[in-house]
């Protein structure tokens, strides 16, 4: 564990002795910094993980003198400077080995703080923002984001675009998507058949209806597998299914050609992380190959579907004395190798140790979010917290609406925000109908059809009244139940 603290000194006695890189003058007193580490770790908005990590600002005049010097640094120290060391780190050489110095140009000349002023005016168009997206590390957009306000992150990650396809359109402008989450404590097939059909009648799906399991029973995740399969071509529901177990076993279940429409992995933003998942840059190479050779998108061969969040590296020991919201944006350039689908922070999952309160949840979730879609990854978000955590449904609320503000590519839908198997609170198939309603936000416009074909919903998006003969209410439990096929072996 790292203990770094402010260091004052009276300018006129200590500016000789003072590195010139890493200090700034503030109120009389000089503050110094070790490295661009610490510059990063003491500008960041103060968050519980920081501080258990032992790199948080000591005291809010660091904070301000740590962004202060942040400003002032050229963007390029990041291509020069490397946080965790190239020759230890796989992630640090995907970061360096693939930048696009090209595509980096016509920001290169800017500081930390130029490209802040450059981020918020009318030339960062959609356009633009997209070519730039191949030229900019992790670093560089966490380094921004942390002399942002809310406001800040909001404007700019409206302005980026980022569309994805598999069986349906994904980022469109104007649009919203919801995974539907019918988690269930015992994988009983009935009880995530009832969530996915609750689901359905209230218009979510169109990400993904993805699955936690509970088991690593091969047996168990080919039947969920082919549940899903079935009810999406028994129904012609234009959207994707996902088991989300790691993902040495979808590659098992691809060799036995179980139906796999995406593959999951969480992910971290360095080696040691991801080795702590059991997974490598390797593997991940191996089944995005598997899973484009099935080739079982209709529009579009975005085929992964990584989920991330804040903390993650820390609660690994594996994040190098690096700040949390730099090593998060740092697992979005292994996710940005893959192209996925699909991408979201679990903003608050990981508990109070990382981020205590509703305010820290919502600040990262917002940087999350921002510094994806800075990156090109079509980002959504888990908006949730544990139970033990200082925060609550309103705070929820408020960090959903501002995401919506933002231009979130997709939010997640779990029955009554309560995930009875996962043990936390998240956001319901409501809140996603509150949040369209309320910011004129329209589905995938490929599911948006379906609905309405189904009687779902009418031309506006509006929910009709259920109907008896409604087609998957009559389904009910045994939506999507189908047997196994020959083909597909024994899991």
């Amino acid at each position: 564990m790292l203990a770094w603290s402010a260091v004052l000194f009276h300018p006129t006695r200590a500016s000789a002795r003072l590195p010139m890189t890493y200090r700034t003058t503030l109120g009389g007193f000089v503050f110094a910094f070790d490295d661009l580490r610490h510059v990063m770790a003491a500008a960041s908005p103060a968050r519980s993980g920081d501080y258990l990590a032992g790199i948080g600002a000591a005291t809010a005049q660091q904070r301000m003198a740590a962004r202060h010097v942040l400003a002032d640094l050229p963007l390029r120290i990041f291509l020069d400077e490397a946080l965790v060391p190239y020759e230890a780190d796989d992630v640090t050489r995907l970061i360096l080995d693939g930048h696009d110095a090209a595509a980096h140009a016509p920001v290169a000349h800017l500081t930390v703080g130029g490209f802040r002023e450059w981020l918020l005016g009318d030339a960062a168009d959609a356009h633009t923002l997209a070519a730039l997206a191949p030229g900019l590390t992790p670093e560089m957009v966490a380094a921004v984001s942390k002399i942002m306000r809310n406001q800040d992150l909001i404007a700019v990650a409206r302005k980026c675009r980022v569309v994805t396809r598999f069986r349906n359109t994904i980022g469109l402008p104007g649009r919203l998507a919801v995974r539907l989450q019918p988690n269930h404590p015992a994988d009983d097939l009935r009880g995530v058949a009832a969530s996915i059909l609750d689901g359905l009648m209230l218009g979510a799906g169109d990400a993904v209806i993805g699955i936690n399991p509970v088991s690593d029973s091969l047996s168990v995740l080919g039947d969920l597998n082919r549940m899903l399969d079935g009810l999406i071509e028994g129904h012609g529901i234009p959207t994707q299914g996902c088991v989300l177990t790691h993902v040495t076993h979808t590659l098992k279940l691809m060799e036995r050609g179980v139906p796999v429409d995406l593959v999951f992995q969480s992910i971290g933003g360095t080696e040691a992380t991801n080795r702590s998942f059991g997974i490598g840059l390797d593997l991940l190479d191996e089944a995005h190959a598997a899973a484009l050779a099935l080739g079982r998108g209709t529009l579009g061969d975005n085929v992964m579907y990584f989920e991330t969040g804040q903390g993650s590296a820390l609660s690994a020991n594996a994040h190098h004395g690096v700040d949390q919201q730099t090593c998060e944006a740092r697992a979005y350039a292994v996710a940005r190798r893959y192209r996925p689908l699909l991408v979201n922070t679990v903003v608050g999952f990981i508990g109070p140790e990382y981020l205590y309160d509703g305010k820290q949840i919502v600040r990262a979730g917002l940087e999350d979010h921002f510094c994806g879609k800075l990156l090109g990854l079509p980002l959504g978000c888990d908006v949730c917290y544990t139970n033990h955590a200082e925060a609550d449904q309103d705070d929820m609320d408020n960090l959903l609406v501002l995401l919506g503000a933002a231009g979130l590519s997709f939010v997640i839908g779990v029955p009554g925000a309560d995930d009875i198997m996962l043990n936390y609170q998240s956001t319901s198939f409501h809140d996603a109908l509150f949040l369209r309603q309320t910011l004129g936000l329209a589905r995938a416009p490929e599911f948006e059809d379906w609905l309405q074909r189904m009687r779902i919903t009418g031309a506006e998006g509006q929910l009709l009244p259920a109907r008896p003969d409604q087609r998957l209410l009559q389904a009910g439990p045994d939506l999507g139940r189908r047997p196994r096929q020959p083909h597909e072996g024994t899991a």
